[in-house]
């Protein structure tokens, strides 16, 4: 049944009555006894109705062709009617009293009912607000927790927005076409990010690392609207996760007295069913606030590449733009960062994000990672070696792990002169994790050629796969790539 239906039935109908007075008065009894009250006006009408019908009955209009005597038999009959007049004033004032004692009754008896009701709607709703009775929770023995809900979070999203900021870039995407070509090209994006440390020089910035790879111009927007570049200091692809800096000189005092670091929540002591608040940078139009609950706990989703994560499930909206986002308790502490939602029209409100107690150490590393800004391509670093992508398919049919799989190394190359192997597997590249040679490629571009860096590979050893550390030293990149 909609409400809408139920509205319909139980309309009053506030046409006026018909012109049609006969047995006016014993209807008006019955409508009294059965309770049907009218509004004022109504009332009003009816009892000028009534005075109108009282004074008809009274005679006053007279018949003209009605037979008369003499004189004196007129003066009787006009005394008579005089009399009559009266008397029917008389009757008429006894009973208007007692229509308008017996409607002031009935008018009391309304306002106290409506005054009732209007009193007890407002503790309902006063109580809305208010920590509804504890209830004991089924493993907690003989303790007990008390369950409430927030209706207005107005307060806790303004305390939590001067850590959020809007994050816009300038990317390349590479993807084949028609003909199976690659080909590249540049597209504007946007999303979302979280202030969650500084140190002596630099704001550091959490966000997702889909919202940064393959950044050109990366921006920042914080909660006073001011823009300031900024650059990727880490990412982390295996978890999605990554960290950019601002540079502190770039940011007005005015800008600096009104953000701050967001306060940390613990996402091991969710349950399902709490309340949580989401904001982000939805579709590039600026930060939005939506509420919803945690709708799961360790949801594990397998993205396009076929690795799969550990995720909340909320239902609070989570849309393009809000990547890199706050998920926030109803203390307005951070517990998660908002990554993806499931976009289909048979599906509603299955957004996703990544718990910050699982994110915090990956994220701390990323901080102390040194911030890189693009170089030029005649400077940038080269490993000289020829690769595949293990993706998680691979990986599960032949037990490898996800990386980068090294089948050549070129002569007079800078992997030459290393301890890397043929047939060794890249996972990681400076402590930054790596899934395919795509992101590899990417990070070289922030390495100038001579810089030693740290490579985590994975080499079969009897059979099984063994990790390790290799340093290699950037080579320069070969003139024909150069000038491509």
């Amino acid at each position: 049944m909609y409400e809408n239906d139920d509205r319909e039935k139980n309309t009053v109908n506030w046409t006026t009555p018909s012109n049609d007075y006969t047995g006016q008065q014993e209807h008006s009894t019955q409508e009294g006894q059965n309770g049907n009250w009218n509004t004022a006006s109504q009332r009003g009408a009816s009892e000028n109705s009534a005075a109108g019908n009282s004074f008809s009955s009274a005679g006053i209009s007279q018949n003209p062709n009605a037979s008369g005597g003499g004189k004196n038999h007129r003066k009787g009959g006009w005394a008579k009617k005089a009399a009559g007049v009266t008397a029917a004033a008389v009757l008429f004032g006894v009973v208007a009293g007692g229509v308008m004692t017996g409607v002031n009754y009935i008018g009391a008896r309304v306002t106290g009912i409506a005054g009732a009701a209007a009193e007890t709607q407002a503790e309902t709703q006063a109580q809305a607000q208010q920590t509804l009775p504890a209830v004991t929770a089924p493993d907690a023995g003989s303790q007990s927790r008390p369950v409430s809900t927030v209706n207005d979070v107005s307060a806790i999203a303004e305390a939590a927005m001067p850590s959020i900021v809007a994050i816009n870039d300038t990317m390349t995407i590479q993807q084949r076409n028609f003909f199976g070509m690659p080909q590249t090209y540049t597209a504007q994006s946007s999303g979302s990010g979280i202030i969650v440390g500084q140190n002596d020089t630099e704001l550091l910035i959490a966000t997702n690392n889909h919202v940064v790879a393959g950044a050109e111009d990366l921006t920042v927007t914080f909660v006073d609207d001011k823009a300031v570049s900024a650059a990727v200091k880490g990412t982390d692809s295996a978890l999605d996760l990554a960290i950019i800096a601002v540079p502190l000189s770039d940011i007005e005092q005015d800008t600096m007295n009104q953000i701050k670091v967001a306060s940390m929540g613990n996402s091991d002591e969710l349950k399902v069913g709490q309340q949580v608040i989401a904001i982000g940078n939805a579709l590039g139009y600026g930060q939005s606030v939506t509420v919803g609950y945690v709708s799961a706990l360790n949801r594990e989703i397998t993205d396009e590449d076929g690795i799969t994560r550990t995720f909340i499930q909320t239902d609070a909206a989570i849309n393009p733009g809000n990547s890199g986002g706050a998920l926030l308790d109803m203390n307005g502490n951070l517990i998660g960062i908002n990554a993806a939602k499931t976009a289909s029209t048979e599906v509603e409100g299955m957004g996703f994000a990544i718990p910050i107690t699982k994110a915090q150490e990956v994220l701390n590393n990323l901080m102390t990672k040194q911030t890189r800004v693009e170089v030029p391509v005649e400077e940038q670093g080269y490993l000289g070696i020829q690769c595949i992508n293990i993706d998680a398919a691979s990986s599960q049919q032949f037990g490898m792990p996800i990386g980068v799989y090294v089948y050549k190394i070129m002569d007079d190359g800078a992997a030459a002169n290393s301890n890397l192997r043929e047939k060794d597997i890249i996972t990681k590249f400076d402590g930054q994790t790596v899934s395919n040679k795509e992101e590899l490629v990417q990070m070289l571009t922030y390495y100038k050629s001579g810089t030693t860096v740290t490579l985590t590979v994975q080499s079969l050893t009897d059979g099984a796969y063994v990790e390790h550390e290799v340093e290699i030293t950037l080579g320069n990149r070969p003139a024909e790539e150069v000038n491509q």
